[in-house]
C-alpha cells in the first residue's frame, strides 16, 4: 500500500520546523495535564478570580480539604499555582497571569 504524497519538500521542511522539539512537547503535555482533572480545573478557575486558602476552596467546591490539598500540590509542582502564608492560612494564587488567557481562549474554542 502506497501513501499519496501531497506535500512538496519545502512544505514538509516548514511543517517540521514548527513542530515542538521533544523538550517543548513534554512541557506542553505537562502544562495541559494540569487542566485534565475536573477538580484541578475548578481550582484553577477559582484562583484566576481570587487567591484563596484550602478551606475556602473546599467549601466552594463542596470537596474535602485533603482532596483540595492534593490537587493544589500537583498544581504547585506543575508551576501553575504558588502560595503565600497569611498568619495561619496559606493563600494560593495563579503563578502565571497568562493562565486566564489560556482558559478564555479554550472556552472560545469550545
Amino acid at each position: 500500500m502506497s501513501i499519496d504524497r501531497k506535500l512538496d519538500c519545502r512544505e514538509e521542511i516548514a511543517l517540521r520546523h514548527y513542530m515542538p522539539d521533544k523538550n517543548n512537547l513534554k512541557s506542553l503535555t505537562t502544562f495541559f495535564y494540569a487542566f485534565s482533572d475536573d477538580t484541578r480545573l475548578k481550582i484553577i478557575i477559582l484562583l484566576t478570580i481570587k487567591p484563596l486558602c484550602v478551606g475556602d476552596i473546599s467549601i466552594i467546591l463542596s470537596s474535602n480539604q485533603t482532596t483540595i490539598s492534593h490537587q493544589l500540590k500537583i498544581l504547585k509542582s506543575l508551576n501553575i499555582v504558588s502560595c503565600d502564608r497569611n498568619g495561619k492560612n496559606i493563600i494560593y494564587y495563579i503563578k502565571n497571569p497568562s493562565i486566564e488567557s489560556v482558559l478564555s481562549a479554550t472556552v472560545d474554542c469550545i
